[in-house]
C-alpha cells in the first residue's frame, strides 16, 4: 500500500511540471529583474529589484508568469522575503545567472520581523524554480565566526506553505547553515540539484523536511557538512530516490524529540541511494524525553562506500534519565549492501522501556574496506532478519 501511494504521489508531482511547461508555451508575461535595476556586478545591492520584479509577476493576471535572473551576471542580495499568495496559477522562476549572499557577516541585513535565513519563500502555490543558475550562500565566514551558533547562523533557501513546489536544475553552494529548508509544503518535486559544502562546515544539511507531507526527492548529488537530507518533526510520505550523497552525515529521520517535545513522523521511503565515506548511512534519532513515533520507514537497495556507521537505530539520542521516548517501529531495510570503514557497521540501540519493534532487515551485505569482518550491536529490539551480514544477535532469523 505504500509503495502504491508513493507511486500515486510521484506520477501527481512529476506530471505537474508537465503541465507547467505546457502553460509555459502560451503568451505568458515575463519580468527580467535587469528591468527594474538591477546591477548584477556581485558587489550592489539588488535586493530591490528582486522585489519589485517579484511584486509584478505575482500580481500578473495570466495563469503564469516568469521571473527571469539572467545568466553571466552575479546578483547579490541581502535577505529577502518572497511573499505570495500569488495570482498566476503558476509562477515561474529561471535562475540562469549567479545569486550570493554578503561576504562578510558584519554586511547581512536582517529584518527585524524575520526569522534567520537568507531567501525566503512563503504561502506560493504552484512555484516553479530551475534554470541552470548557482546559488552561492557565502558561508565560510559563519562557520568560523566566533558568532557561529544554531540561532545566529541562516538557512539559505526556506520554503514554507508553498505547496506544489518543483525544484530542478540548480547548483546551491556553501550555505551559512542547511541549505534548503522545506516547512509546511505539500506535494512537492525536487529533482536534479547539486549542493556542495566542505565536508567540515557545520551543519550544512542539504534538504531539511519539517511539517510536510508528499515530497519527492530524486536524481540529485548532495556533498555537505552533515545530513545530506534530513527528515524531521510532521513529515509523511516522503520519497528520496536516486540520492547521491557523501560527504556528509547520510540521510536522517530525526532527530526526534528534543526537550520532551511530541513528535511525528511516518510514510518514509528512500530508494537506490548511494552513500560514499559518510559519517553514517541511513540513520534514525531520537532522543530520550521525547514523545511520539517514528514508523513505517523503508531504506531500499542502498549502496555504501566506505560509510563510517552505515546503518544505525539511535532511540538514545544525547540521552537524559527519562522513562518517555519516540516510539521507533515497523522499519524495513531491504539490500543494503556495500563497505563500512569500521568493522562496527549495524548499530541498533533502543530504549530499554519501549524499544524498537518490527524491525525487519532483509539481504545485507556490509563488509570492512580492510576484509576484517563486520559485527551489529543492538539493544531492546524486536524483529527479523533474512540473510544478514553481519550477523544481528537481537532479531529473530530465517
Amino acid at each position: 500500500m505504500m509503495k502504491f501511494l508513493f507511486i500515486v504521489v510521484e506520477m501527481f508531482v512529476v506530471a505537474s511540471p508537465c503541465v507547467w511547461a505546457t502553460m509555459e508555451l502560451h503568451a505568458s508575461p515575463s519580468f527580467n529583474v535587469i528591468d527594474y535595476g538591477a546591477l548584477g556586478n556581485g558587489q550592489t545591492d539588488d535586493s530591490n529589484a528582486f522585489l519589485k520584479a517579484w511584486k509584478d509577476a505575482c500580481n500578473a493576471s495570466y495563469g503564469a508568469s516568469t521571473l527571469i535572473i539572467p545568466k553571466e551576471k552575479i546578483f547579490m542580495l541581502q535577505p529577502v522575503l518572497f511573499h505570495g499568495p500569488c495570482k498566476p496559477t503558476i509562477l515561474h522562476i529561471k535562475i540562469k545567472g549567479t545569486i550570493v549572499a554578503p561576504n562578510n557577516i558584519k554586511d547581512w541585513k536582517f529584518p527585524e520581523s524575520t526569522r534567520k535565513a537568507w531567501i525566503r519563500f512563503k504561502r506560493i502555490s504552484g512555484l516553479v524554480i530551475r534554470g541552470g543558475g548557482l546559488i552561492d550562500g557565502q558561508g565560510a565566514p559563519w562557520w568560523n565566526s566566533y558568532f557561529n551558533t544554531e540561532i545566529n547562523r541562516p538557512t539559505a533557501l526556506h520554503f514554507s506553505e508553498c505547496d506544489n513546489l518543483f525544484l530542478s536544475r540548480l547548483t546551491h553552494i556553501n550555505s551559512p547553515k542547511n541549505h534548503i529548508s522545506i516547512n509546511r509544503c505539500n506535494g512537492s518535486l525536487i529533482t536534479k540539484l547539486h549542493i556542495i559544502a566542505p565536508n567540515e562546515s557545520p551543519n550544512t544539511d542539504g534538504i531539511d523536511i519539517s511539517q510536510s507531507s508528499n515530497i519527492v526527492i530524486k536524481n540529485s548529488r548532495m556533498e555537505t557538512g552533515d545530513d545530506c537530507i534530513a527528515i524531521n518533526h510532521g513529515s509523511t510520505f516522503i520519497n528520496i530516490i536516486g540520492v547521491f550523497c557523501g560527504p556528509g552525515h547520510g540521510i536522517s529521520v530525526g532527530s526526534l524529540g528534543k526537550n520532551g517535545a511530541h513528535h511525528t513522523v511516518e510514510e518514509i521511503y528512500v530508494r537506490n541511494c548511494t552513500f560514499n565515506r559518510t559519517t553514517n548511512g541511513v540513520r534514525i534519532k531520537t532522543w530520550m524525553g521525547g514523545q511520539g513515533y517514528a514508523r513505517k520507514i523503508t531504506f531500499k537497495d542502498i549502496m555504501l562506500v566506505e560509510a563510517t556507521n552505515p546503518l544505525i537505530i539511535d532511540q538514545q539520542y544525547n540521552p537524559y534519565d527519562n522513562v518517555d521516548a519516540v516510539r521507533v517501529s515497523d522499519v524495513k531495510y531491504h539490500n543494503v549492501r556495500g563497505t563500512s570503514s569500521s568493522a562496527h557497521a549495524i548499530k541498533l540501540h533502543c530504549d530499554k522501556t519501549i524499544g524498537c519493534t518490527n524491525i525487519v532487515l532483509k539481504e545485507i551485505n556490509i563488509t570492512t574496506i580492510t576484509g576484517k569482518d563486520t559485527y551489529a550491536s543492538c539493544k531492546n529490539v524486536k524483529g527479523v532478519c533474512y540473510s544478514c551480514n553481519p550477523h544481528v544477535s537481537c532479531l529473530s532469523h530465517n
